[in-house]
């Protein structure tokens, strides 16, 4: 974390590092063109969402948004992910409801709990593919994450960027919290935003783009219990949380998330004053961790509730949150679908005449 930290507020240090981000940029460029050479297909069409930096930048609601919207167009949409985190015992891994989340990752748990159709994990994403393809319950794939797992094939893709941090200092790995450069951005069919544009040198960089650029909106929904399940309004939480201060109760927040700071800050939006920890991205929890909160109120995101839920206490609580794309992502993405549909279908028609 303190890595993250000095990527982002540009500490002089890194640029000691810069021979070792060209070194890096060199063998991935090797590495992507080896890569793309043995590239695996499908009669599917894939869209991926990526990233280009280190850490989380919002995909996964970006994948959750994007699935709904495709089912209403009529999509049958199947989700395929890597797993992060997860240590299932066989490989593709179909998620189910009850699949334990040690096994799956905590995104694709996550993922299981919103999307309506099948939820593929495996870190072989080629192997994983040909497992949607072949259960015959989907017509269009929907990758979250492997912007760079270039043995993918691919025909949208889709760069999630967080939009308060911005590429950092701008430099690739080791030097900075870049997979690619950021000129990669010349390549991708959709640019979506995550969070208030904050950083300058972004808006910079996004104004010599010509793919289409838009925005997730996270909305805050409502309180969960991460025990129970029990669900409370907004409104109504702040009820809750002013009775157990009224009790003396202290109220903590945790985040084990790329940026756990947005998490914090949306508490403080909703004037809930927190005492705050950020954990790693992925952060396995154990009882233990989270043993400070006592008896006390301790809020979460969901994608941490879903590693709490073996030992969570009755006062644990989560943000629900609901996300939403710009229409112009949506239009985009839909058209470009409708585009690929109508040539499989002409070419099936050449085929057959």
């Amino acid at each position: 974390m303190w890595l993250v930290d000095a990527w982002y507020r540009g500490a002089w240090w890194l640029q000691l590092l810069r021979p070792l981000s060209w070194l890096f940029n060199l063998l991935a460029a090797a590495r992507r063109g080896r890569l793309t050479a043995q590239q695996c297909t499908s009669a599917l069409p894939v869209i991926i969402v990526g990233n280009l930096t280190v850490g989380g930048a919002g995909k996964t609601p970006v994948v959750l948004a994007l699935g709904s919207a495709l089912r209403q167009q009529g999509w049958r949409v199947g989700v395929l992910s890597r797993g992060y985190g997860g240590q299932s015992r066989h490989y593709p891994l179909f998620v189910g409801a009850d699949t334990d989340v040690r096994a799956s990752g905590d995104e694709a748990r996550l993922l299981r709990r919103h999307h309506r159709g099948p939820l593929v994990v495996d870190p072989d994403r080629c192997r994983g593919l040909r497992a949607l393809e072949e259960s015959g319950l989907c017509d269009v794939v929907v990758c979250d994450d492997g912007l760079q797992h270039y043995r993918l094939g691919r025909d949208i893709e889709i760069v999630v960027v967080d939009a308060e941090r911005g590429f950092g200092n701008g430099l690739t790995l080791p030097a900075g919290p870049l997979r690619e450069p950021a000129q990669r951005l010349a390549g991708v069919d959709v640019i979506v935003l995550n969070g208030k544009q904050a950083e300058a040198q972004l808006a910079t960089t996004l104004e010599q783009q010509s793919a289409p650029i838009g925005s997730v909106h996270l909305q805050p929904a409502a309180w969960i219990n991460v025990k129970t399940g029990q669900r409370v309004s907004l409104q109504n939480f702040q009820m809750v949380k002013l009775s157990d201060e009224s009790d003396k109760r202290q109220v903590y927040a945790i985040a084990g998330i790329g940026h756990p700071q947005r998490f914090f800050e949306s508490l403080s939006a909703m004037g809930i004053t927190a005492h705050c920890e950020g954990f790693p991205d992925h952060y396995a929890y154990r009882a233990a961790d989270l043993s400070f909160a006592g008896k006390d109120l301790l809020l979460m995101t969901e994608k941490d509730a879903v590693k709490c839920e073996r030992f969570a206490q009755d006062n644990w609580w989560y943000l629900a949150i609901e996300p939403q794309l710009d229409k112009d992502v949506l239009t985009a993405v839909i058209n470009r679908l409708n585009t690929i549909r109508s040539t499989s279908a002409n070419m099936g028609d050449k085929e057959h005449g």
